[in-house]
């Protein structure tokens, strides 16, 4: 339990400490992000944040991480220091996508060839249980993939990326803390305690971005806490801290990313075009488009994410088809809900004229 303090309030420190400095050399040496058509913020401003978020979670993990358990986490470094360079290199020189592609490619085929992170259960749905060994590698992989691109797309707003991050990684480093999953618990716990430091300097008027940097760091430690708790959830039927319906309550702790990354990918492909191409669709420019600010939009999406973890917990017992149902269907009807307040602020205006 000490241990996992002072991992977070290390990582709080280290980056709390490290991002002004960070500001200061991006403001000089000119390394910021500028306002253009598809971009929320109207300032220039710095987007090296994840930097000092990837400085306090790697420096926090490698100190408080007790050497009996630190064999289980090397791999999961390299996979981190993977991320993190692809990341500041497109931060500072952007980079083709399919280099950016490549490299999470590679993260990911280190957790789940060497570091043994993959999904081998289906927990029933759509009546498959165990996966074959090739199944589970390509769900897998494509899942971690997935996940870590659904933190970058969110990532238009001010405090949104790093809030939601936040609520995911302290809601699985609590259950990891129950079942003694230290080494887990510990990395769930750093990244927290980084990205609320990071906050700070985050929240509007922003002083900094988290970047491409920080985004896929945090997608990639998210997906590697929902695998693990999916797979260790498996040996603990007869513990008061087991799950039932696994992989639909770690899609209801992660709803706010996946939601939005599945939503936006059919709306443009129903539009005839690519799923990577940018756009103003997603549920934080809705939010704003509803008159919201950057901090009431971010404030609404982190509620709603803490709405669906608590759904899915206290429904868990349901079966993981139908927590599934619910938990999409509720997602559906708050795009609804939003897209239907939007309409009625445009009737007036559009009268008007």
């Amino acid at each position: 339990m000490y241990d996992i303090i002072l991992a977070f309030i290390t990582a709080f420190v280290l980056s709390y400490l490290a991002i002004p400095s960070i500001i200061s050399i991006a403001r000089k040496k000119n390394l910021v992000d500028e306002p253009g058509e598809r971009r929320a913020h109207t300032v220039s401003t710095p987007s090296l944040g994840g930097i000092g978020i990837f400085a306090g979670v790697i420096f926090s993990i490698i100190l408080w991480t007790p050497f009996t358990y630190f064999g289980d986490l090397q791999y999961i470094l390299c996979a981190f220091i993977i991320i993190f360079l692809i990341g500041a290199k497109d931060d500072i020189d952007p980079i083709a996508p399919r280099l950016k592609f490549a490299a999470e490619m590679f993260a990911a085929f280190i957790l789940v060839f060497i570091a043994n992170i993959k999904i081998t259960s289906f927990y029933g749905i759509f009546g498959i249980q165990e996966l074959p060994e090739a199944a589970s590698i390509l769900f897998s992989m494509f899942t971690i993939i997935v996940i870590i691109n659904a933190f970058n797309l969110i990532d238009g707003i001010n405090g949104l990326s790093g809030s939601i991050g936040t609520l995911i990684c302290c809601t699985f480093g609590t259950w990891f803390l129950m079942i003694d999953k230290l080494e887990l618990a510990i990395v769930a716990f750093a990244m927290a305690g980084s990205t609320i430091a990071f906050l700070y300097y985050n929240v509007t008027p922003a002083r900094i971005f988290m970047g491409d940097t920080g985004s896929l760091l945090l997608g990639l430690v998210c997906s590697i806490l929902a695998i693990q708790f999916i797979e260790q959830n498996k040996v603990l039927i007869d513990s008061p801290y087991f799950v039932g319906s696994a992989p639909s309550v770690a899609i209801g702790i992660l709803i706010i990313p996946l939601f939005d990354t599945l939503r936006v990918f059919v709306l443009r492909a129903m539009k005839g075009r690519s799923p990577f191409s940018p756009d103003k669709n997603h549920i934080h420019h809705l939010l704003l488009e509803s008159g919201l600010n950057h901090m009431q939009a971010t404030g609404i999406l982190v509620f709603v994410n803490l709405i669906f973890i608590m759904v899915s917990l206290y429904f868990q017992f349901m079966g993981t088809e139908w927590l599934l149902f619910i938990l999409v269907a509720m997602a559906l009807l708050f795009t609804l809900v939003l897209l239907i307040i939007n309409m009625r602020k445009r009737v007036p205006s559009n009268a008007a004229s």
